[in-house]
């Protein structure tokens, strides 16, 4: 590698990492806001939240890399311009394409990198960033002992503490606790002076050793009312008791225990091929049975027509409605509309199966051509880049960060849009995911075009003179204006 092309990779990689740094955190703040709600409450330590952002971070790198070089290619060429670098490297005899070559074929390398992690990496990463999501809705708030609040999260009690001290709130005052139990079951009440938690043996359940108090009890199960009615009520006094809460339900459920194993998304290119294999079994049994209801209950009616075309003088025609009686006339006609009414749901839920059906494929399919289009990307983001960064002649956060912006949303909109279409059936899967490319790849030839034969596409005098003829005609001489 010669000293300019270091040079040119160098200044390149400056702003690519400071970019990458700064896109990657935007999209994962914006992934803390969406799951902010389901991990609040949850005792999560520090540690796991960053775990699980850091999983649901790794997916957002396909999205993040395209526009990183999209926007380090216009800054690099802008600065390259504005520093009038490009010039003295056109005027020693270099060409633009070959100041573009060392960054073309970085960026094409970062596209391979891209293409190996989004087949490799990230679906591992998005099948523990799902199953930890999961496992964090499913379960139940931690426990958070709060005085003078009643705490239900224990399987079976409410408990209440009136105060809570010592280093690890070990200690306790005013101790509160009742056995929920239905009318018909034994009831429960224990209230102590103090009391303080210990270190159980078997860490599924929660020692409780409390000081000074009562258990209060009422044997009522299994008795009849009269029974219950003469039970005499019961408290023992204790200067002592040891009291064990199962929590297991609380401790046992690991946040990353993988509980979801079968999703597209879990899946690299290959096996996504293997999926799409068995989806189309599965699909065309599914579309047989969907239609079958509609030609059994059509079937009677097509068969009659094809036998009176036969002229089979066996079939008995069609009673008249107008010879029944009147009531028999109603419920005749009310069976008629059931069976329309029918018939017309039935329509209606085979066409949502159908929809359905339609609509996961398609989104398989389209994950799958993406792992290999989004590595197109950012070859493609290099081209528009570098060449409009040669173009504009400036460099910084200014004009270039709005262009890149613009072009960016260009594309994620055509995204957005090919991807419903594509959703509701309208649209090739196969071509829905490629449709971004192929509009932005012809645009990235013709402005590199523009950017080796330097053309002032951005020249704005030279828009204002193709639009002089026209502006002229509508607007007075201004040596006339003195005279009006």
């Amino acid at each position: 590698m010669k000293k300019l092309d270091q040079y040119i990779v160098k200044t390149f990689f400056g702003p690519f990492l400071f970019i990458f740094s700064v896109l990657f955190f935007i999209f994962i703040v914006n992934i803390i806001w969406t799951q902010m709600s389901q991990l609040t409450g949850k005792g999560l330590t520090y540690w796991e939240i960053a775990k699980l952002l850091f999983y649901l971070g790794m997916s957002v790198v396909s999205m993040v890399l395209p526009l990183t070089i999209l926007l380090s290619s216009i800054m690099t060429f802008g600065d390259f311009g504005e520093r009038y670098e490009l010039a003295a490297m056109k005027a020693a005899g270099i060409s633009l394409l070959r100041v573009m070559m060392p960054l073309l074929i970085t960026a094409s390398f970062l596209a391979g990198i891209l293409f190996l992690f989004s087949n490799n990496i990230i679906p591992d990463f998005q099948r523990k960033a799902k199953n930890m999501l999961f496992n964090i809705v499913s379960s139940k708030p931690a426990i958070n002992f709060t005085p003078g609040v009643f705490i239900d999260q224990i399987s079976g009690y409410s408990v209440k503490f009136d105060k809570i001290s010592g280093k690890n709130g070990e200690k306790l005052e005013g101790v509160f606790l009742h056995k929920n139990a239905s009318s018909y079951d034994n009831q429960q009440t224990i209230i102590a002076k103090k009391g303080k938690f210990a270190n159980a043996e078997d860490r599924n359940y929660l020692k409780l050793i409390l000081y000074d108090g009562y258990v209060y009890e009422d044997n009522i199960s299994g008795k009849s009312y009269d029974e219950q009615k003469k039970q005499p009520n019961q408290s023992v006094k204790f200067d002592s008791l040891v009291y064990h809460f199962d929590i297991s339900e609380l401790i046992n459920n690991a946040i990353e225990k993988e509980k979801i194993t079968d999703d597209y998304r879990f899946q690299n290119y290959s096996e996504v091929n293997e999926t799409l294999k068995k989806n189309r079994k599965s699909n065309i049994g599914t579309l047989n049975s969907v239609a079958s209801p509609v030609i059994s209950q059509t079937n009677n009616y097509v068969q009659y027509i094809d036998k009176i075309k036969t002229k089979d003088k066996d079939i008995k025609e069609p009673y008249k409605i107008d010879t029944l009686q009147k009531g028999k006339k109603l419920e005749v006609l009310w069976g008629a509309y059931s069976k329309i009414e029918s018939l017309k749901a039935s329509i209606d839920s085979n066409q949502t199966a159908i929809a359905d059906t339609v609509k996961n494929h398609n989104k398989i399919v389209m994950y799958q051509q993406r792992i290999v289009s989004y590595s197109f990307t950012c070859i493609i983001f290099f081209l528009i880049g570098a060449s409009l960064g040669s173009i504009i002649r400036k460099g910084g956060m200014g004009l270039p960060v709005i262009i890149a912006i613009v072009i960016f949303i260009i594309f994620y909109v055509l995204n957005l849009t090919v991807e419903n279409i594509s959703w509701k059936g309208k649209l090739n899967p196969y071509l829905a995911a490629w449709i971004p490319n192929f509009v932005l790849f012809p645009f990235s030839l013709w402005i590199t075009y523009k950017a080796l034969t330097d053309s002032q596409v951005f020249d704005i005098e030279k828009y204002k003179a193709l639009f002089k003829p026209l502006i002229d005609r509508f607007s007075k001489p201004k040596e006339h204006q003195r005279y009006q």
